[in-house]
């Protein structure tokens, strides 16, 4: 079987690993001309996790991994105000990473009969009754038994099969961005924590990176879904009256293409797949950063999808397997990111306060077996569940 796939990001690439160490034939077409180097810190754990080890990359993994204990939540001067094990977030193992350091790990452990394409832009999609025939912006065609969109959620794919991103796309009210600069008075101020402003309305946090870089992430609420026209601009208005370390940054912010910038969103489809093309990862279930497992959602969705289709008696059955079995979890994951993000970013000095008298009583072990619940929703064993014992 040829999969064609779209989006090099780190589904795709999963995606490509599970299908080729199973037999089949890859190509995966990506259109920015090489890795992406923008992205946030983010920590991995639940079924990515078991994926990962279950393909053997857990070791590379590791190698790349921050061990950062936890996220403490500063004032204006600096003075922590509350904070939390980040291990508490979720049930087993928590690894921090940043995104590029995942793809790149994911990258580096193709199998070589990958055909991973770079500067590929998909332009047109013509399903056949058994297979797919992509068109590309130099003009040229690829024929497919099966497409799979992994571009996440402003899927190519899903607009030229599925419709408008309008459609499907649920903003959530927040804004986010992510870069990172040379400081190393901040560097050393961060440390090993994760640290947040202790504000309301918009938030900026600091990773001291293991280069003496820091790596920066901002969000903050905002009713207009539409990107800025100038990031940069948007970013220093945006965070202009925070204190502590936050004006520093905002003079150190690069320029626009050297920054992530994105809304805060949801996608939410009536169906994963037409025919002989399919969605994977953010493409059709996207969860958002409020619950902080996209990256984990992802890779063991591509993995299971991968499973299925290999496993089953034919495309379409896979693909109906897929989306019943890891539908229900993707939208577990939905709906706590929803309700929960009042406490992510407080919108009033009320709730500000309350985000820190909670945080000091889940100190206490009664209350701290609750937290990874009602934070990151069920645990799942699913990828556990599909191997060996």
């Amino acid at each position: 079987m040829h999969v064609i796939i779209g989006g090099a990001g780190i589904a795709g690439l999963a995606l490509a690993n599970r299908l080729s160490t199973l037999g089949q034939d890859v190509t995966v077409l990506e259109r920015s001309p090489g890795p992406r180097p923008q992205g946030y810190m983010i920590d991995f754990f639940g079924p990515g996790y078991d994926a990962m080890r279950a393909m053997g990359l857990l070791p590379a993994m590791q190698e790349v991994a921050y061990h950062v204990e936890e996220a403490a939540l500063v004032d204006a001067d600096g003075r922590q105000q509350a904070g939390i094990n980040i291990l508490q977030f979720a049930e087993g193992d928590v690894l921090s990473m940043m995104r590029p350091d995942l793809e790149q790990v994911l990258r580096e452990h193709l199998p070589s009969a990958v055909d991973l394409r770079y500067g590929a832009t998909l332009t047109g999609v013509t399903p056949r009754a058994d297979g797919v025939q992509v068109e590309l912006a130099d003009g040229s065609t690829l024929d497919g038994d099966l497409l799979i969109g992994a571009d996440g959620i402003h899927s190519a794919v899903r607009r030229l099969v599925f419709g408008p991103e309008s459609s499907y796309l649920r903003f959530l009210g927040f804004h986010t961005a992510a870069y990172s600069f040379d400081a190393p008075e901040i560097h050393a101020e961060v440390g090993g924590r994760f640290c947040l402003t202790d504000t309301m309305g918009s938030q900026f946090g600091f990773y001291a990176l293991r280069d003496g870089r820091v790596a920066a992430f901002a969000v903050h609420r905002t009713a207009d879904p539409a990107p800025p026209g100038d990031t940069r601009a948007a970013i220093r208005s945006a965070y202009a009256d925070l204190g502590w370390v936050v004006p520093r940054a905002l003079a150190l912010c690069p320029d626009d293409d050297q920054i992530y910038y994105d809304q805060v969103a949801q996608i939410v489809m009536p169906r994963w797949s037409s025919g002989r093309v399919a969605l994977v990862g953010d493409a059709c279930g996207a969860v958002s950063l409020l619950a902080g497992q996209g990256a984990s959602l992802g890779i063991a969705g591509a993995f299971l999808l991968a499973e299925k289709l290999v496993g089953s008696s034919s495309v379409e059955a896979g693909l109906a397997e897929y989306e019943q079995v890891w539908r229900p979890v993707v939208e577990e994951k939905q709906k706590v990111a929803r309700s929960t993000g009042r406490w992510f970013l407080p919108r009033t000095r009320l709730e500000l306060v309350a985000r820190r008298v909670m945080l000091r009583f889940l100190r206490l072990p009664v209350l701290r077996k609750l937290l990874p619940a009602a934070l990151a929703g069920k645990p799942t064993t699913l990828i556990r569940d599909l191997q060996p014992t």
